[in-house]
């Protein structure tokens, strides 16, 4: 599989979000079913960010939706390896590793991989703060009470085909 022309190539986040699952089965011989991904704005503090969050409770991937239109109107080539490193972080997370230095190391070596050390990708898992200065690695982060979620149907697309 040419991962690179995949990424290239897909059209949204059930795409990417297939890619992230192949990977990551290819890597660590493991996988999370039944997850949901869902967008919010959870907003700025002062000049920094969060790009997204993983929560164990409701086993679902919330993605920024504030970096995601800056990032498309002002470097779309930046787009879709931005959001297959931030699913692939949060997948990382959904598999029960927490650390977050652990999950960083593990999402570039991932990417490192298939994808190679000079793709975009790859050098957003590297260094992120490169490309997106004032993002925050908050591991204090709570997110706000009265968030407005929108969920990304089909994001799940191999645990969902009984549905008709």
């Amino acid at each position: 599989m040419d991962y690179k022309k995949s990424l290239e190539k897909a059209k949204g986040f059930a795409d990417i979000f297939d890619l992230v699952k192949r990977t990551v089965k290819n890597y660590l011989n493991a996988d999370q079913a039944g997850l949901l991904l869902g967008l919010s704005d959870l907003g700025a503090y002062g000049n920094a960010f969060l790009g997204a969050f993983y929560s164990f409770d409701a086993n679902t991937i919330v993605i920024n939706k504030r970096p995601l239109s800056k990032i498309k109107q002002k470097d779309p080539n930046l787009y879709n390896p931005y959001i297959f490193h931030v699913l692939l972080h949060e997948y990382i997370h959904s598999l029960g590793i927490t650390e977050e230095d652990e999950v960083r190391a593990l999402a570039y070596k991932i990417t490192q991989k298939f994808f190679g050390k000079n793709h975009l990708a790859t050098q957003i898992a590297l260094n992120l703060e490169k490309f997106l200065p004032n993002l925050t690695f908050g591991g204090n982060f709570e997110p706000p009470e009265d968030m407005s979620i929108e969920f990304v149907s089909g994001i799940d697309r191999d645990n969902t085909n009984y549905i008709m």
